[in-house]
């Protein structure tokens, strides 16, 4: 077959946290006065898998495809999965809880969970928009648990103004949390072990407080890390891990991008639109078939097999991750 780069539906989580942004901005389809707080771009989880929505391999899950073509999607014919990324985009219209992943080391400790590394590009942010990220200098872990007796976890945390066009990196072991009104990129390793030790005491429709996983959280917690060694980046290499590579691009209106072959590529397209070409510039796929169209909130991957060109139809900034 004819490899081409894919688009895939959707997966959109309801969060007590989340709004209707991902529809003003994006134009999303999600449902109306609900609140959305996660729109899950490439997802290759056991229980949520990112069904192919464009071309010849439309219906199939990407471990599905993948396990058909490893060496054509991914650049290594021996690749057994899953796929190494999950990619969202969140609407923090309320803050988020505090929260801990785990490293690996902590999971083998604790016998469970899975490990998690993320990183946060700002999209747009309200005034005076924060994060927490971190603790402060040489909070203990015996403070930190007596803080979260007190309810005043968010006190340990250091809190981050942030603006539009930054990018946050979280290692595993990180406490943190997003405050309200922001529009994230999220990039991540493929886990949802998430460890919840404060919600600002904040209750769902229902009066019910959300379970809080205080003794795994402080388990995971790096008390020893000092966040100010993680800085924040706002062009060109964004994050350069051991597990993924973000590089931020822009270009203009009718300007055009190679893409090489020999490594797979995901592309997170934040503003514009456009078209992707083969090599001779004819459309990747037969006409009628819309899978060369992108827009802003389209997430792309680019098979390892793939050689082309992007034309932008306007001026369009995007996030190019790598593995």
């Amino acid at each position: 077959m004819k490899f081409y780069p894919l688009k895939f539906r959707p997966i959109f989580k309801q969060r007590i946290w989340g709004g209707q942004k991902l529809r003003e901005v994006f134009n999303k389809d999600i449902p109306p006065f609900e609140k959305i707080g996660e729109s899950w771009e490439l997802a290759d989880l056991p229980d949520d898998k990112s069904i192919i929505a464009n071309g010849e391999l439309a219906g199939q899950t990407l471990s599905q495809a993948i396990q058909k073509f490893p060496e054509e999607i991914t650049g290594d014919k021996n690749f057994k999965g899953p796929f190494p990324l999950l990619i969202k985009f969140l609407d923090a219209e309320d803050i988020l809880s505090v929260q801990v992943h785990p490293d690996p080391e902590t999971c083998k400790r604790m016998g469970k969970g899975e490990p998690k590394t993320e990183c946060w590009y700002i999209i747009s942010a309200e005034p005076d928009a924060a994060i927490y990220k971190g603790l402060k200098k040489s909070v203990t872990k015996q403070q930190f648990s007596e803080a979260v007796k007190n309810g005043t976890v968010d006190k340990m945390l250091q809190k981050v103004p942030v603006e539009a066009g930054q990018c946050h990196f979280l290692p595993a072991g990180t406490a943190h949390s997003i405050g309200a009104g922001l529009l994230i990129a999220e990039i991540q390793t493929p886990s949802d072990t998430t460890y919840r030790v404060f919600d600002f005491n904040r209750v769902d429709d229902t009066g019910k407080t959300r379970p809080l996983h205080i003794e795994q959280a402080l388990e995971s917690i790096n008390f020893n890390m000092d966040s100010d060694k993680f800085p924040v980046t706002t062009v060109g290499r964004l994050v350069d891990c051991e597990y993924f590579k973000i590089d931020k691009g822009a270009q203009g209106k009718n300007c055009e991008a190679f893409i090489s072959s020999g490594k797979i590529k995901t592309l997170i397209i934040l503003t514009g639109s456009g078209t992707i070409l083969s090599a001779d510039t004819n459309p990747v796929v037969p006409k009628g078939m819309p899978c060369g169209k992108f827009r802003a909130g389209d997430t792309l991957l680019i098979p390892a097999i793939y050689e082309g060109a992007i034309r932008f139809a306007d001026d369009t900034q995007y996030l190019t991750v790598t593995i």
